[in-house]
């Protein structure tokens, strides 16, 4: 079992490079089989889950090609598959983009019932409501999605909440449909806005996307493109929530400021100096760190994906903050596993109630799923002696060389698989 082992209690200081992200980028390659022409796609983490998206495009005949680690060719000339196995969904649940895609290219598509991280319920019933709209007939049979129509037609479609997955899945079937489709309160996620700006690259006609309403005018057809995926707000924030945490000086560069709105806001609130540049962010963290209050909402909101690693900072700041999460209920899952290195915190239904400690203790603790992962590798850098996080598969399915960058910033972890492994990590770093 891979393990990470963390000898904490440094500040980690210095520049690290952000890559492209993930949720946009697992979206745009789905998108890229809409066209039977080649796509070029650059700027693409080099990460597990966008590899598993890649074997499931390949899987159903789609051309494959890997130029280098970041950059992917792309065609959906060859497909002889609309069925996308469960092997795959189990694996990532951003699988189901391949629905939207499959559904709106060839009006069939058949995708297993999704799995990915366990932190909630993510009903996909939006998704589903949009494809009925458009035309689709959708049954669930045998563990599958099954959607087919004879055409898809232009409908105005109101979501009963905001979704990014279904904005994104039902905006790709409704690309290739009959006439005029109107999407309200949908998502305004970056990744939303990516997806739209990469589908328009290939000659879709969206309009609206980052706003309430998408206005999306079907075509017949779509072509070839170059495209360069945006960079990942959240592993920015991971690392800018690092820096605070280790009372460090770290400045993420290949970001886009304008992302990180809410993360910078709360980094400083709690008395950490922001520096924004136009393309980088600095973050300073001397210590006599204060408390807050976070909620998560979708975007422009704190992202839910951003809680666990601000979980961990909050709980090394003076004071009592409170956190509550409106997106995942088991989102908070991670907070037993900090308990477990000695913080102080009353969970209540869908908040956490945060007291701050001057101090954690290293201890043996488990990633729960991919943020809390990361969260909990924070949390170790951030306390004296030696961590061990299980279960980093979590970790890597989101992050590329998550322990060579931290290590880039003074960070002392490495990758482990025994316990002889263990020790002669010890050894090296005492």
């Amino acid at each position: 079992m891979k393990q990470y082992i963390i000898k904490g209690g440094h500040p980690l200081v210095g520049e690290v490079e952000i890559g492209g992200a993930k949720n946009a980028a697992l979206a745009i390659l789905a998108a890229a089989i809409m066209t039977d022409e080649t796509v070029h796609i650059d700027n693409i983490p080099d990460v597990n889950d966008i590899n598993v998206m890649l074997d499931a495009i390949a899987g159903i005949g789609g051309h494959v090609r890997r130029i280098d680690r970041h950059t992917v060719e792309i065609s959906g000339n060859r497909i002889n598959n609309v069925s996308i196995e469960y092997d795959y969904i189990k694996k990532i649940r951003a699988s189901y983009y391949l629905l939207g895609a499959l559904l709106g290219k060839y009006k069939h598509a058949e995708v297993a019932l999704p799995g990915g991280c366990n932190i909630g319920s993510r009903p996909i019933d939006q998704h589903l409501k949009g494809f009925r709209a458009l035309g689709a007939d959708v049954d669930i049979e045998h563990g599958k999605i099954i959607a087919e129509a004879d055409r898809l037609s232009g409908k105005h479609i109101y979501f009963d909440g905001v979704s990014v997955g279904a904005t994104i899945n039902v905006m790709m079937a409704a690309t290739m449909a009959d006439g005029i489709t109107i999407m309200e309160n949908v998502a305004k996620e970056p990744h939303v806005v990516d997806v739209a700006n990469f589908l328009n690259r290939m000659g879709a006609n969206i309009r609206g996307a980052g706003t309430d309403v998408i206005k999306i005018r079907g075509v017949q057809r779509l072509h070839s493109a170059e495209y360069s995926v945006i960079p990942d707000q959240i592993e920015a924030g991971t690392f800018m929530f690092a820096a605070a945490a280790t009372r460090g000086d770290v400045t993420v560069l290949n970001v886009i400021p304008k992302h990180l709105e809410a993360t910078i806001a709360k980094l400083a609130e709690i008395g950490c100096e922001i520096e924004e540049f136009d393309d980088a962010v600095r973050v300073v963290s001397k210590g006599g760190l204060g408390s807050t209050h976070v909620k998560t909402l979708p975007y422009p909101g704190f992202p839910t994906d951003m809680q666990p690693q601000i979980g961990v900072t909050l709980a090394l700041c003076s004071g009592t903050s409170t956190i509550t999460e409106t997106i995942f209920e088991n989102r908070f899952k991670y907070l037993d596993e900090l308990a477990r290195m000695g913080a102080n915190i009353k969970v209540e239904g869908n908040s956490a109630v945060i007291e701050g400690v001057k101090k954690l203790s290293a201890a043996r603790v488990s990633a729960l799923d991919l943020r809390a992962g990361a969260a909990l590798c924070i949390a170790g850098l951030a306390t004296d002696g030696f961590t061990i996080v299980d279960d980093i598969v979590y970790i890597q399915r989101g992050y590329e060389r998550f322990e060579e960058k931290l290590q880039s910033i003074g960070g002392i972890i490495e990758q482990v698989e025994t316990e002889r492994d263990i020790q002669k990590f010890k050894l090296k770093v005492s």
